[in-house]
């Protein structure tokens, strides 16, 4: 049976409740700074699995990890390149997803799809940031919908499409905004966009003055 509680009725026994649900790999709904995620631990395996089959998402796809901490991060991927760390005081905490080779077997392989490449973002304070930083674990996060349905923005569609299938729905209100997060790699210091979001190709040129080595590769917005 799915909780459905109100962002706005949620203490802090409750938000430590949620949090300690999640880490231990109940499955949460929950407003980031970008659209509604559906979260669980990432190294629980068997939950990670569930997102999966909720979402009815194929399992070539991997899965976005949200951090509250960039020592968060440094436990689990190999190496932040020299571009890669001005990606991150430009624009983190924010809606840039950067992809990183992961340690090995730090992750089940599910989250990252068998590869060893691994998408990440930082979540902006607030509410969301405040789950994963109680629950002390990095945390699966692909968008609140059913595969090939509308972004997570509208609580009525997410609680349609996933009530009863999920064991938290918070609201925290309908978001008018339906622009993901952007999605980069830099491979060999050239940025590859995978995705452009709410920060624009431009936006990263002006950061990194490469505008000739930042590659587009898709301009859409299906999931990650």
């Amino acid at each position: 049976m799915t909780k459905y509680i109100k962002e706005k009725e949620i203490d802090d026994n409750t938000m430590f409740e949620i949090s300690n649900d999640m880490k231990n790999g109940k499955i949460v709904v929950f407003k980031t700074d970008t659209v509604y995620g559906i979260g669980t631990n990432a190294f629980n395996e068997e939950s990670c699995k569930k997102i999966y089959k909720i979402k009815g998402r194929p399992l070539e796809k991997p899965l976005c990890v949200l951090i509250s901490d960039i020592s968060m991060l440094k436990k689990i991927v190999d190496f932040i390149s020299p571009t890669e760390q001005k990606l991150i005081d430009a624009f983190w905490p924010g809606p840039l997803t950067i992809i990183f080779k992961i340690k090995e077997k730090i992750f089940p392989n599910i989250v990252s799809a068998g590869n060893e490449l691994v998408g990440f973002r930082l979540l902006k304070n607030g509410f969301a940031h405040s789950l994963i930083k109680v629950a002390g674990v990095p945390i699966v996060a692909p968008s609140a919908n059913l595969s090939g349905s509308p972004t997570g923005t509208n609580m009525k569609n997410i609680i349609s499409e996933l009530d009863g299938k999920v064991d938290y729905i918070l609201d925290s209100g309908n978001i008018k905004d339906d622009t993901t997060s952007t999605i980069i790699e830099v491979n060999n210091e050239k940025v590859i966009i995978i995705r452009e979001g709410k920060i624009t190709k431009n936006e990263i040129a002006q950061v990194l003055s490469l505008k000739n080595n930042i590659y587009t590769l898709a301009k859409n917005k299906e999931e990650f």
